[in-house]
């Protein structure tokens, strides 16, 4: 029996592409056919060297940069976006209790991480209503969450609260509120554990660090970018997953919890 994911021409928008779990997720949908716009803030990094995929910037703090990727995308790749991958995020790598938190610390981090979801959903949406039938029957919203958003994440509360926000509360509600525009539409949510990616370089430096992280997963393996590009593209794929909607599905390991750090790290 071959395997169809059904993506051949399918356009899918991956935010935070330049590098990690987006560069990977790039190079995964494009060889399923996907017509792929990757999007970058401030470096295109590898982006540059792909030929079949369409770069372009945005700042997704910015409602008008947002609109214009949006539009961009349409424009230079062929048509609408149908499957919106949003990968991007930011993890402050400083440990930061939530009693010496700077309060600019935890907006920047909201304003990429939550608010920027947002603004990428509502632009999304508000093309999807005017896009062809084609488009809408392979729609789907897909966020990259995290463990962090599950189990909390201490000196990272930031981070943890705004992964929360889009797992608990924006999936749910807009796997309800984009059947009144695409009656097929999908969105759910694939959340990580630690992934070896260049966000995450330094932290995991710190075999101490790692076997904490690990002591709950019963696969006792960091993700490679790979194991997350590879479940996203199975819930992109309205062939193999067009009933599941509204799901947070954990890509983790088997993770069970986390250990609390020792005193003199809080």
């Amino acid at each position: 029996m071959s395997l169809d994911f059904g993506l051949n021409d399918v356009h899918v928008l991956i935010t935070g592409a330049a590098g990690g779990i987006g560069l990977e997720a790039v190079h995964t949908f494009v060889q399923l056919g996907a017509r792929v716009t990757a999007h970058f803030n401030s470096n295109i990094g590898e982006l540059a060297n792909l030929k079949n995929v369409v770069s372009i910037r945005a700042d997704v703090r910015n409602e008008a940069s947002v609109n214009t990727l949006l539009e961009k995308a349409g424009k230079q790749n062929g048509g609408p976006v149908s499957v919106l991958l949003v990968n991007h995020g930011i993890w402050p790598s400083n440990n930061a209790h939530v009693a010496d938190m700077e309060l600019s610390q935890w907006q920047n981090t909201l304003a990429v991480d939550l608010t920027g979801p947002f603004l990428l959903c509502k632009a999304y949406l508000q093309a999807l209503r005017i896009a062809p039938q084609a488009v809408k029957d392979t729609a789907s919203v897909i966020f990259v969450g995290s463990t962090a958003g599950k189990f909390g994440e201490a000196n990272h509360g930031d981070y943890a609260a705004a992964k929360s926000a889009l797992m608990y509360g924006l999936t749910p509600t807009l796997k309800n509120e984009i059947v009144s525009i695409a009656p097929r539409g999908r969105v759910n949510t694939v959340s990580p554990g630690w992934v070896a990616t260049p966000m995450a370089q330094e932290t995991l430096k710190d075999k101490a660090f790692v076997e904490r992280a690990l002591a709950t997963t019963p696969l006792q393996k960091v993700a490679t970018p790979a194991d997350i590009a590879k479940q996203l593209a199975v819930i992109a794929s309205p062939t193999l997953s067009g009933h599941v909607n509204g799901q947070n599905i954990m890509v983790d390991g088997g993770m069970e919890g986390r250990l609390l750090f020792p005193p003199s790290s809080q």
